[in-house]
């Protein structure tokens, strides 16, 4: 029986790294890791095998196939573009990207694909459901990259659902992730001296904890699970509860009062953010996950509170 190959893309990325760690430590026999990014990681292990290249190459689907037929470990290039920035590389990245390594997958006949998407691709509206779940529309702010960048991904995938039946897809879309390493926009926002809030929007956040969220993709990788799954932590943590927790100052201003603040600050050159920040602000999505409950009813998620203080404790 030919042994089953893992390709982990953006495996030097913060949880990359993590997954491709969990899955060294559990490796299975004959199982073929193979970890890819556009550099070499720091530390090599012996389990896993290691492809330098982009995703935005356009030979990435023929080395996908030459490896899924038991070729030499293929040493890709990084693909053109590469001084782009800002906005349109990550659009490349995550965007064309995708595209390139779901034609990889058809090519070489992968037997699934596991993607880490994110609640972003929901988008920051009024109108959001109070608890979005997996059958609520998507509807990622042109406003924000990211968002609109995952949800044109989950479109991608939706496509492909349709024309390539054959290619399971696994889809996780992720609240807030927090971990001991982790550090991110929404994490900056905690480590301010003073947290800056909303008078008028209560800011509800829910959070996933790295190891929760590694240990569903390592299990996905090897299972037969297919489908769309919320990961969050159930319940939420308000700003001013996050400020609170942490023991730092809490100013509440009125929306409109941020919106025209940033606005002259952007105008300066003082900051990159600008008005449609608010809306990130006022609009939480907030993820129900009672499907990925029941479908992989052996591994708990931790409580949104739960995150938070193991965050706080790891960065105390």
């Amino acid at each position: 029986m030919k042994p089953e190959t893992i390709l982990i893309t953006g495996a030097c990325g913060y949880v990359g790294r993590l997954v491709v760690a969990e899955l060294a430590r559990t490796r299975r026999d004959g199982e073929v890791l193979i970890a890819a990014d556009v550099v070499t990681p720091s530390a090599l292990t012996a389990e896993v095998e290691h492809l330098v290249v982009d995703v935005r190459d356009p030979g990435l689907p023929s080395l996908m196939v030459a490896r899924g037929h038991g070729g030499d470990p293929p040493r890709g290039h990084r693909g053109a573009g590469e001084g782009a920035e800002g906005a349109a590389l990550a659009y490349a990245v995550d965007v064309e990207g995708t595209r390139n390594v779901l034609a990889g997958c058809v090519a070489c006949g992968a037997r699934k694909i596991v993607i880490s998407s994110s609640g972003a691709a929901y988008g920051y509206h009024a109108d959001n459901d109070a608890l979005l779940t997996e059958d609520s529309p998507l509807r990622g702010n042109d406003a924000f990259p990211y968002s609109r960048h995952k949800r044109l991904v989950e479109e991608l995938l939706a496509a492909h659902r349709v024309e390539h039946p054959a290619l399971g897809q696994l889809v996780f879309r992720l609240c807030s992730v927090l971990g001991a390493g982790v550090h991110t926009p929404i994490t900056a926002l905690f480590e301010r001296p003073v947290i800056l809030g909303l008078s008028d929007a209560a800011t509800p956040f829910c959070f996933v904890w790295d190891e929760d969220v590694v240990a569903c993709l390592v299990a996905g990788a090897r299972d037969d699970h297919t489908g769309i799954y919320n990961l969050a932590g159930d319940g939420v943590m308000t700003l001013r509860e996050i400020a609170h927790a942490l023991g730092k100052r809490y100013v509440a201003v009125p929306a409109r009062a941020l919106e025209a603040g940033l606005g002259v600050l952007r105008r300066l050159g003082l900051t990159a953010y600008g008005p449609e920040q608010v809306r990130f602000l006022r609009y939480r999505p907030v993820l129900g996950s009672a499907r990925a409950r029941v479908a992989f009813p052996g591994r708990r998620l931790r409580t949104s509170r739960e995150v938070f203080e193991l965050y706080r404790r790891s960065h105390g």
